[in-house]
């Protein structure tokens, strides 16, 4: 599927170079009176190295669109990551630089889009939020309101980030994993 430089968004796949990418970053850029360009930064999905590229606003690029399977995720064994397919059971396994950073936020029993280029699999999609429990932060201060400054949280899963000062050890919040962060508190 053509489209256009200046259609490209974040978290858009596109071939380039005869491997697929997807864009983590653009930006349009229009310097003087230079033509227009689009700066990105693209991770080739096959190899995992992030890199830069300059496009032209009149460069035409193909879009990829990947193949995506509902999967669970089952166990790791230290160099793989294992998942199996919930319609017809098949497994499959990703290393860890195939899942980057996505890789901490696994655990037994997640339901995740698994992604697949030309019948092989090349990385996941993480689920838009996920509810875990804290499982160690810092006491409640006395007086702390939600302006105050944020503090470190671990969470069942082994992952740290920041919640609202209020919260305590065994409260269950939801987060975005894409983005590491702290979305409310689950009642």
């Amino acid at each position: 599927m053509a489209l256009s430089a200046n259609d490209i968004r974040k978290g858009m796949v596109i071939l380039f170079e005869g491997t697929p990418a997807r864009v983590m970053e653009f930006r349009h850029h229009t310097p003087g009176n230079l033509r227009a360009m689009v700066q990105t930064r693209l991770r080739n999905l096959l190899t995992g190295n992030s890199f830069e590229h300059r496009f032209r606003s009149n460069d035409t690029l193909d879009r990829v669109v990947l193949e995506q399977h509902d999967m669970e995720y089952l166990y790791s064994d230290g160099s793989h990551h294992h998942f199996m397919n919930t319609e017809n059971y098949e497994q499959v396994s990703l290393t860890e630089e195939e899942l980057g950073d996505a890789a901490q936020w696994l655990m037994p029993g997640l339901k995740i889009q698994v992604e697949f280029y030309e019948g092989t699999p090349i990385g996941v999609q993480l689920p838009a939020s996920m509810e875990l429990i804290i499982t160690d932060t810092e006491p409640v201060m006395k007086g702390a309101t939600a302006s105050n400054s944020n503090k470190p949280a671990t969470l069942e899963n082994g992952v740290t980030l920041y919640v609202p000062p209020f919260m305590t050890v065994g409260e269950k919040i939801r987060v975005n994993p894409s983005e590491s962060k702290y979305m409310e508190r689950v009642k």
